[in-house]
């Protein structure tokens, strides 16, 4: 059972979508590494089509748990606060937002894809216009209508369907296939937005599946 998607995986989908949209939507998905939010947040006036530009922004919600008496923070275990000893059964959620801009560039192909559907679909503002939920919907569909099998996570053993975070997985090791040097995973980790560096070093291990070559070498060298 395979662990991602290849590129000629991702072709087959983009043959299997039945409308315009949705063939962008897939590409767009793999070709920039967007997350589903960012893909669905851009915007025409994003774009810049002289430069081959894509501006994404990403908003991401974070909820911290902390004391009501002291302001502490908590762990979701924290019965009682660790600074006060005050029972936390009612703990504060509070609620932060981190909004993050990146500018990447985007490949001719794409480019024209994108202009062609924004000039046949006379779109202003957002591109897609659909919402989170029927995107997946897309995405899984596409993949089915591909014959495209299910994809096991190589960190937790879990098999899932194709989803648009698995688009993402692809371009990532994709990119590292052609350049797992480290000023490659540094400019992995600066268009995926990744903010720790071992978010990115993940796909490294999976494109290059260094434990399978590090055991197999294990047994084809004679110990002297």
């Amino acid at each position: 059972m395979k662990a991602y998607l290849e590129f000629a995986d991702i072709v087959l989908m983009e043959e299997a979508t039945t409308n315009l949209r949705d063939r962008l939507l897939v590409r767009i998905l793999f070709r920039l590494g967007c997350r589903i939010s960012e893909a669905l947040a851009l915007k025409v006036e994003d774009i810049d089509f002289d430069q081959g530009m894509v501006t994404i922004e990403h908003l991401k919600a974070r909820i911290k748990l902390c004391c009501r008496k002291c302001g502490a923070r908590l762990g979701r275990s924290h019965k009682f606060c660790p600074i006060c000893g005050d029972s936390v059964e009612k703990a504060v959620a509070q609620e932060k937002e981190h909004r993050r801009v990146r500018t990447l560039p985007v490949d001719s192909d794409t480019l024209e894809a994108l202009a062609d559907f924004i000039k046949r679909d006379k779109t202003r503002g957002p591109i897609f216009r659909i919402n989170r939920h029927r995107a997946w919907q897309v995405v899984r569909e596409c993949a089915e209508r591909a014959g495209l099998p299910d994809l096991v996570n190589p960190e937790t053993g879990r098999v899932h369907g194709v989803s648009p975070h698995r688009l993402r997985d692809a371009f990532a090791t994709h990119a590292v296939k052609l350049d797992d040097s480290g000023d490659g995973l540094r400019l992995l980790q600066e268009h995926l937005g990744h903010a720790s560096f071992n978010t990115t070093a993940k796909y490294r291990k999976v494109a290059g599946e260094e434990h399978r070559e590090w055991y197999q070498k294990l047994w084809t060298k004679q110990v002297s």
